[in-house]
């Protein structure tokens, strides 16, 4: 879809990499395109080595065309502020120098009023102890970056993931992004274990935990926020000392990440809906699709079979009226 469409406006952002600056705003909706390349510098058409070699003066950024009947300016900057560390100035995370600084590109005066006055609110909330630093810069030539960088999250998922954690931008922007007053109610509500587990991506000792032996009838759902995960009926004895399950109950009801902690390369699995760290899935399961999900006692409450009704969960009785 063409950026000169009358109805349509553009956006142009830099936040390090631009691989990690794409999928965020693509899967809004009332964005058009989200096209990856290079702006900011002195010399045209620049190649992505030139690029990297800090010569050229251009940055790695996103042009963004969006529809702003479905999606404002103001929504567009929550989504950069959410997904960069705006207090340096010198590179993001793992990617250093200029090419790699963050920038709001600004293309008219009403783009320019909205970036500075977000910049300003995103100061005065506190929630960084740095000051804020992103530059806010008016919008020059675009140069759409080689076709391979397009997309790249679509193209190379395992290596988009890999990337998004190795370099620190997943760890830094959930952390830095996170509800702080609902951590203090989860510290009251939760044992520290369960809040290790869940919060800080803890893992429990193994056999010293409360299900990795257990075999009664029921559903384990999160202990945050009470989503159903796992069903006994899809449990299993791996010998790991942690409860062992072939398959969520849906497909949905859990996420996967690319963990590089402990010098290793693992999947590891969250809850969908409050994104609690549950444990990690692995390829050598007993299941017709080979998996092992491992998963932490600690960020698991079970509900038997018998009190699925009285819970709010008696769409899940089949399972067992099935077996």
């Amino acid at each position: 879809m063409s950026s000169t469409h009358s109805e349509y406006s553009v956006a142009t952002f830099a936040g390090g990499c631009f691989w990690c600056m794409v999928s965020p705003f693509d899967k809004m909706p009332g964005i058009i395109q989200v096209l990856s390349g290079y702006t900011g510098g002195e010399v045209e058409n620049p190649t992505y080595e030139q690029v990297c070699s800090g010569t050229t003066g251009h940055y790695e950024a996103v042009e963004i065309t969006y529809d702003p009947s479905l999606i404002s300016y103001n929504q567009l900057l929550q989504i950069f502020w959410r997904q960069i560390d705006p207090t340096d100035a010198g590179g993001q995370f793992a990617d250093r120098g200029q090419s790699y600084a963050p920038a709001i590109f600004y293309h008219n005066e009403e783009q320019h009023e909205l970036a500075i006055q977000s910049k300003e609110q995103l100061e005065e909330s506190g929630r960084f102890d740095k000051p804020i630093t992103t530059a806010i810069l008016p919008a020059q030539t675009f140069y759409p970056a080689e076709e391979y960088h397009q997309d790249y999250y679509k193209k190379n998922p395992l290596r988009y993931k890999y990337y998004q954690a190795a370099s620190g931008r997943a760890k830094f922007t959930k952390e830095a992004w996170r509800n702080k007053g609902t951590l203090e109610e989860l510290k009251k509500r939760l044992t520290p274990m369960q809040f290790e587990v869940t919060q800080n991506s803890g893992t429990e000792p193994p056999f010293a935990n409360e299900f990795w032996n257990h075999k009664e009838e029921g559903i384990y759902v999160d202990i945050v926020s009470n989503e159903p995960l796992f069903s006994s009926l899809d449990k299993f004895d791996s010998h790991c000392g942690w409860p062992s399950f072939t398959q969520p109950i849906t497909e949905e009801k859990v996420t996967e990440h690319i963990d590089v902690s402990h010098n290793m390369i693992r999947t590891e699995v969250r809850s969908s809906q409050a994104d609690s760290h549950l444990g990690h899935v692995f390829e050598d399961g007993p299941g017709p699709n080979g998996l092992r999900y491992c998963i932490n006692s600690a960020a698991l409450r079970f509900i038997p079979k018998d009190e699925l009704e009285k819970e709010g969960f008696g769409e899940f009785l089949r399972l067992f009226e099935q077996k």
